[in-house]
């Protein structure tokens, strides 16, 4: 048995799990020569929701954090998160644009990309991996761990299998609610090193208290490569602490060869990271305590706890019990997706709007609408065909993979916000995000200039696609601005 290969998460996975994804590119500039000094298989450091928070909260532009980060990190491999067709955004893109922010994201130093779908539609995450594949960066895909009757140990077998056969260079469990226990790790990775040949990678947290058990139970049966962070913002919400790991695999037959003390040394810093976090109110106490409710209603941590705000805002938080009771239902009624974003929030929003009504299905998003559509990829396991009925009506059902719907989109994108590129990123910038892009573009020219050109900000085209079900939520009260666990 080879060492266990560690990817760190504190530049990523740790602080949005816990801090809201605030920690700034300042804060990690200094540690940087520590951080690269220690060994890691990678250190993921971009994607998910670092993208959105650095344009739209902390005034970054999230192309030149990575080239600092590259930079700074010469000998250490860099990770990042992709949602297939929606990159990171929240809904699906062209494959222009897809190929185009792939290719700028491995250009600008980004070795490891790691693709998931909400749905494990292997369609979503086909142009993804061609175009990594293309421009010479590792495609590692992702399967969203779920619990449900069709997702057994042998679907993400074959799901694994279907991954290697799309060119794979590895392939990561993805437990992103901290479903997955120790003994059913030790199964699926036991089977997935028998029939795929490429690296497994485990990502788990430790929500509900099991995530050091899933860990060694999944190194028992041949993990390659598990995801870990650094104690300060480990553990709780985030990935298991490293340390620990470390520590406990040293002198066995798995040992990371990483160095406890130099890990040591580098926390000290990211404490003082976690206290200006704390200070600022993004860092909550309660994401390090054990939530056995993950384990009890399948609910992740952040979906629970923006399940608890909608209610509390309707002046229903006694309706709590209800919604955990019909999330199973809804998700059943919509053929078992998995839940991560977008499909956390599209479930649990239609889990409050049924209890809410009083009346299943009486109001529906228009998310809702375009699950059961198809808009978002084949779902796992049959639909309630009297629900759909109900939703939708007569109208046609998608079975294509739905980019194929979409044309090509870099050019609409350039010519409208021409006047703000002072970089090919800045396109890609505004295609995710356009509203958000434009402020930052805005503010970046006031402060290149030295004056206001608050008159000059064009309007955001009205296609702009916000965050899933915010109209709704507008429309009858609900905040959902709260992301549900963006991974």
């Amino acid at each position: 048995m080879a060492k266990v290969l560690i990817c760190d998460t504190i530049l990523r996975d740790a602080h949005q799990s816990q801090a809201a994804t605030r920690m700034r590119l300042d804060e990690m500039l200094p540690i940087c020569d520590k951080l690269d000094a220690v060994g890691y298989h990678a250190l993921e450091v971009w994607g998910g929701a670092t993208f959105d928070s650095c344009l739209r909260f902390l005034n970054e532009d999230p192309w030149e954090r990575l080239r600092q980060l590259r930079k700074a990190l010469p000998n250490t491999k860099l990770q990042m998160l992709l949602r297939g067709q929606n990159i990171l955004g929240y809904k699906h893109y062209a494959d222009d644009v897809v190929d185009e922010f792939v290719k700028k994201s491995i250009e600008n130093g980004i070795d490891i990309i790691r693709v998931f779908d909400a749905l494990n539609d292997t369609r979503n995450m086909e142009q993804a991996v061609k175009s990594i594949k293309k421009y010479g960066g590792h495609a590692q895909l992702a399967m969203s761990y779920t619990i449900s009757p069709v997702h057994t140990t042998e679907y993400f077998v074959e799901l694994a299998q279907k991954f290697e056969a799309m060119g794979a260079d590895s392939i990561c469990i993805k437990d992103m609610a901290n479903l997955l226990l120790p003994f059913d790790a030790y199964e699926l990775v036991k089977q997935l090193k028998e029939k795929v040949k490429v690296p497994i990678q485990l990502h788990t947290h430790n929500t509900s208290g099991t995530g050091d058990m899933v860990l060694m139970k999944a190194i028992e049966a041949g993990v390659d490569i598990v995801d870990t962070a650094l104690s300060p913002l480990g553990n709780g919400t985030s990935q298991p602490a490293t340390e620990p790991l470390v520590a406990t695999l040293k002198g066995t037959q798995y040992d990371t060869g990483l160095d406890l003390q130099q890990l040591s040394e580098i926390a000290v810093h990211f404490r003082k990271v976690a206290d200006r976090l704390k200070a600022d109110g993004f860092l909550d106490p309660k994401v390090l305590s054990v939530d056995i409710n993950t384990l009890l209603y399948q609910v992740p941590g952040g979906m629970l706890s923006n399940l608890i705000s909608q209610l509390k805002q309707q002046n229903a938080s006694e309706k709590l019990m209800d919604v955990l009771a019909e999330v199973p239902r809804v998700r059943e009624d919509m053929g078992y997706p998995p839940l991560v974003t977008p499909t956390s929030q599209i479930v649990g929003t239609q889990a409050v709007l049924n209890v809410l009504m009083g009346e299943r299905y009486k109001m529906n998003s228009k998310e809702t609408k375009g699950l059961l559509r198809g808009e978002y990829g084949q779902l796992p396991a049959p639909v309630n065909e009297e629900v759909r009925k109900k939703i939708i009506g007569d109208e046609p059902v998608i079975t294509h993979r739905p980019a194929d719907d979409i044309p090509p989109e870099m050019d609409k994108y350039r010519a409208e916000c021409a006047e703000w590129i002072q970089q090919e990123e800045d396109v890609l910038s505004y295609a995710l995000f356009p509203q958000v892009a434009l402020n930052f573009f805005k503010a970046r020219k006031e402060q290149q200039e030295g004056k206001s050109v608050a008159a000059a900000a064009p309007e955001a085209p009205k296609a702009e696609a916000p965050a899933p079900n915010y109209q709704l939520g507008k429309a009858i009260g609900v905040n959902m601005d709260v992301k549900v666990y963006p991974k």
